[in-house]
């Protein structure tokens, strides 16, 4: 049991590398590869949702995923929330490249819709995934 524990989490953690390098390159290249704004912007925004359930299932790797799923949600609500609230040291940080990635700089209900599209992507691939791996 202890070793099926280990295998997922080394998969999900695969799971959210791919998804953060992913991520990266569809905002470092997105624009330059033509792809429209709202791609680039909500395709990020996506792929941010699916890279929080990701670390969330890596880290509760025995928890059930329609939890975990609902932990992501709240946690990136509270995260597009956050961007309400400034302070100049705040400001400061989101001007960077971490802080843009990791906080984002404007708030968006948009986003919450993407962040949304992501998580459920994630949590449909990770149960599928887990159902394929127990029938095998």
């Amino acid at each position: 049991m202890q070793r099926q524990f280990m295998r997922r989490r080394i998969s999900l953690f695969l799971a959210l590398l791919l998804t953060i390098a992913s991520g990266l390159a569809l905002r470092q290249f997105g624009y330059a590869a033509g792809f429209p704004f709202a791609v680039v912007k909500y395709g990020g925004s996506i792929l941010w949702g699916a890279m929080v359930y990701c670390l969330l299932a890596t880290i509760f790797v025995t928890g059930r995923p329609f939890r975990i799923a609902s932990i992501a949600l709240i946690v990136a609500v509270a995260v597009e929330f956050f961007r309400l609230w400034h302070t100049p040291a705040l400001d400061t940080f989101r001007l960077t490249t971490a802080g843009a990635l990791l906080l984002g700089r404007v708030f968006s209900l948009w986003n919450i819709v993407a962040y949304t599209a992501g998580i459920a992507g994630a949590l449909l691939l990770d149960c599928v995934l887990s159902r394929t791996k127990r029938q095998a």
